[in-house]
């Protein structure tokens, strides 16, 4: 029987906090007892795509609006790893952003790139006033 482990937390909309939810991704990665694949992979980008989602969340669907806040929700068993980052923005249409084509010299638009190359389904809706962007990694 699977065990399913749940880790919930809200951050204030604040790109200090980056470094610190990248790194429960990381762990998370290292904890999972059945997962056979390469574990140091798994943490780099675990850390790497919720890093580049609060990033987004926080600076481009927040505003940097000190007065938001971005939940993380993050959900594993030994069959699949889900990440949910809920914001408070007006929301974009993400399968356009995943086909633009970022140039060298620009700054952002890889983000969501990364995300689509990283995780097996990814997708965004809104439920009430925030929106859900949800990133799922098959374990199996």
């Amino acid at each position: 029987m699977s065990r399913r482990v749940t880790i919930d937390i809200t951050v204030p909309n604040q790109t200090k906090y980056l470094g610190v939810i990248g790194r429960i991704g990381e762990s998370l990665a290292y904890s999972l007892k059945d997962y056979q694949g390469n574990r140091r992979e798994l943490a780099y980008h675990l850390n790497l795509v919720l890093t580049e989602a609060l990033a987004n969340a926080i600076c481009h669907a927040n505003s940097c609006d000190p007065d938001k806040d971005v939940r993380v929700l993050i959900s594993a068993s030994d069959q699949d790893l889900t990440i949910k980052v809920f914001d408070q923005g007006q929301g974009f249409d993400i399968e356009a952003v995943s086909r633009l084509k970022a140039r060298t010299h620009d700054e952002g638009g890889r983000g969501i790139q990364i995300i689509f190359k990283l995780m097996d389904r990814v997708q965004y809706t809104r439920e009430g006033n925030r929106n859900i962007l949800e990133m799922t990694k098959y374990l199996r």
